[in-house]
């Protein structure tokens, strides 16, 4: 009969084998708790890329269509055709009371927009400038699409770290890139729908 002598080696492989079963168990928990809220819920922003049907929303294509939905923080956009149909995750706004739903359009367009904040975002954060600039520091990003309501805007942003989050003081936000690709093919006068 061998005998095996007790080692330290031994006895910190032990330890450790008992200390990492709790936390792979946690682990297996927190995926099975997260695919459970991706079925249920937008918590993890899976639903955002599930495709809408345009006439959910309005009656006719007109010269174009989006649906920015802030619970999935996507929008949705449909051509005049409706052959050109895209998904574009987004940033929303911090709050419900900030968010605005409902049907607006598209009113002016606009590249390098300068921006100013409004009395009620200066309020909030006094520090903000009374005025900026286009530029890599303007938080309208390269490109602006401004809305038939005052001071809400489809915009993009230099700070990539907001898409997929509620960060803005109302408007609906999209990468740099993806707000240019969207730029490019919406027209003035397209009907959107903030819900």
């Amino acid at each position: 009969m061998t005998h095996t002598p007790f080692s330290r080696r031994r006895l910190l492989g032990t330890a450790l084998c008992f200390t990492a079963t709790p936390a792979l168990l946690r682990a297996q928990e927190t995926v099975e708790t997260d695919a459970a809220d991706i079925r249920g819920t937008a918590r993890r922003n899976i639903s955002s890329f599930r495709r809408q049907d345009w006439r959910d929303h309005f009656d006719e294509l007109g010269v174009a269509c989006i649906v920015a939905d802030t619970v999935s923080r996507a929008l949705h956009y449909w051509s005049e055709d409706g052959s050109d149909y895209r998904i574009y995750p987004t940033s929303v706004p911090m709050s419900d009371a900030l968010t605005k739903r409902g049907y607006t359009k598209v009113v002016r367009k606009r590249v390098g927009p300068d921006w100013t904040p409004t009395a009620a975002m200066r309020e909030r954060d006094p520090d903000l400038p009374a005025y900026m600039p286009p530029g890599p520091g303007n938080p309208l990003g390269t490109h602006a699409m401004y809305l038939g309501w005052p001071a809400y805007l489809i915009h993009g942003t230099h700070d990539t770290r907001k898409i997929g989050r509620r960060s803005s003081s109302g408007c609906i936000g999209l990468y740099n890139e993806k707000i240019a690709e969207l730029f490019e093919i919406t027209p003035v006068g397209t009907q959107v729908r903030v819900i």
